[in-house]
């Protein structure tokens, strides 16, 4: 028998195929409102528009069965199958952080602290002692807990972000940055100087194995739609590889076609095709295809690409240009770049989030010991906030989003 999406006839069918299965994907994130599908009709003289509607509905459970069926085990379903960042619009706080106080965490690489801003009044209300050169703060996958990863005082510092309490540090070797696999089971620590990716229990930190790179500076990265592979940059060297998620196993490396290439922060787009990987001496973003990890194509973007964000809308890519202090701006519909805002008086733009009403934009600045609030509507800077000595990777939070895949927080 032919497939019913080849043999239903007009628009209205295949816009139900369409929408059977996104209910279906949503049915399988355990969405309240899927509680209960439409019963279907079962009078003899239904039209042919419900035979077509009911055959649809078939075909889209079997589509919606095997979309699922290719996820990661464990790994909860998207909310839109068009749409990866559809749980992270504005003010959808998860029950687990609606109460916790919105701040801004700021990792002092020079000064081994963390400045810990109020974004209401763009004060520092707090400076925390951490280990020594602290890169990143990271939300754990549960959303429960802020990691600062001390990279060469070879600990993590858990901070509750209820309270702000500031639990015992963790031992973990070279946490250079830290992710978080799709179904919560695993962390990854980007193991920078000790050239591995070493995944861990996600909440024991305990080894479970440690997988040797051949490239130099593993940083950053972003997992593909299903949680299978996450493709990681490997600053020093200039590479990317693609890494197995289940198998934790390296199953793609290549070189990118550029002398000198230093590939930073890494983003896919809304719709699972497309991946965006910043690169500070290529001064633009790297467009590749995570599926065949074929040779990327490079856009220009500025001086310095350093860090990816995604607006609350899905519609934006904020890249951050630290080495000339601008913020370029990129449809994730056209592929092009709409708008560059400037930040003026002398800036470095680095890496950060964007507020949980999504109108801010908040980033370190590197090498002027300061952090930044840009108006995602207009660009212009609301303020400039002193804080420690090579403020690095900052945490937002909270933020919108189901669980976070880590970093300074790529929610779901």
């Amino acid at each position: 028998m032919a497939s019913p999406f080849l043999t239903t006839p007009g628009r209205t069918a295949r816009r139900t195929v369409l929408r059977a299965v996104a209910a279906l994907l949503l049915c399988g994130a355990a969405v309240p409102a899927c509680a209960s599908a439409p019963e279907q009709s079962s009078h003899p003289g239904k039209s042919a528009a419900a035979h077509d509607s009911a055959r649809a509905q078939s075909a889209a459970e079997k589509a919606a069965k095997a979309a699922r069926a290719r996820l990661l085990p464990g790994m909860p379903a998207p909310l839109d199958p068009h749409d990866l960042y559809a749980a992270d619009r504005p003010g959808k706080l998860s029950r687990t952080v609606k109460k916790f106080p919105s701040r801004v965490y700021v990792p002092n690489t020079l000064s081994d602290t963390v400045s810990v801003i109020d974004p209401k009044t763009y004060k520092v209300v707090r400076t925390i002692q951490v280990g020594h050169q602290p890169q990143h703060v990271v939300p754990s996958w549960d959303l429960k807990t802020l990691w600062v990863n001390n990279d060469l005082g070879n600990t993590l510092t858990p901070i509750n972000p209820a309270n702000g309490k500031v639990g015992r540090p963790v031992d973990v070797h070279d946490p250079y940055n830290l992710y978080f696999t799709p179904n919560g089971k695993h962390a990854v620590v980007m193991a920078s100087k000790d050239r591995a990716l070493v995944f861990r229990d996600a909440h024991t930190m305990r080894v479970v194995k440690s997988v040797p790179v051949t490239c130099f500076g593993v940083n950053h990265a972003d997992f593909s739609p299903d949680g299978r592979y996450f493709i990681v940059s490997c600053e020093f060297s200039g590479e990317l590889l693609k890494v197995d998620t289940a198998r934790m196993k390296v199953v793609g490396q290549q070189r990118l076609p550029l002398a000198g290439a230093m590939p930073q922060d890494v983003k896919i787009s809304p719709n699972g095709k497309t991946w965006y990987v910043a690169d500070m001496v290529a001064n633009g973003v790297w467009v590749l295809n995570g599926d065949t990890f074929r040779r990327p194509r490079l856009l220009p973007t500025g001086k310095g690409a350093h860090g990816l964000y995604v607006s609350r809308d899905s519609r934006t890519l904020y890249i951050s240009n630290r080495g000339e202090g601008t913020v370029s701006l990129l449809s994730f519909k056209s592929g092009k770049l709409t708008d560059r805002w400037r930040l003026p008086g002398g800036t470095s733009p680095d890496m950060g989030g964007v507020s949980a009403d999504g109108k801010v934009l908040w980033l370190s600045g590197r090498y002027n010991g300061e952090v930044y609030a840009i108006d995602t509507r207009t660009g212009r800077l609301r303020a400039r906030v002193p804080v420690g000595g090579g403020p690095h990777g900052l945490a937002v939070y909270p933020q919108p989003g189901r669980y976070s895949l880590g970093h300074t927080g790529i929610f779901r």
